[in-house]
């Protein structure tokens, strides 16, 4: 009588591959549902606070030439008159810190 051949049994599955497949599918759903999200939103924060502050800068530098032009634009006889830049500017910041003013939260007294 011939001897059976050492390796898989003769049904074809293996315990050790088996239980390797499923501890690697556990990890891989355990990081599926934990690690992939917290990377997407990590991501998304940082990409929010790029543009945020290249939004930003663009507004501030959008201002800034806007003004330039109106200063080094002769809108009167005598031209470059800063005065009503200097007035714009002014209504601007007073307009905006006024809106900051308004949503600030005040402290409790304990």
């Amino acid at each position: 009588m011939p001897q059976p051949a050492p390796g898989p049994s003769a049904s074809g599955s293996d315990w050790t591959v088996q239980a390797t497949d499923r501890i690697e599918s556990v990890i891989g759903a355990v990081r599926d549902k934990t690690t992939v999200p917290i990377t997407k939103a990590a991501r998304a924060v940082v990409y929010g606070l790029i543009a945020g502050v290249m939004a930003a800068l663009a507004v501030v530098l959008g201002v800034i030439g806007l003004f330039r032009l109106h200063v080094y634009l002769p809108f009167d006889e005598e031209g470059r008159k800063v005065y009503a830049t200097y007035f714009g500017v002014g209504a601007i910041l007073l307009f905006v810190g006024w809106l900051l003013w308004r949503k600030r939260t005040r402290k409790s007294k304990e």
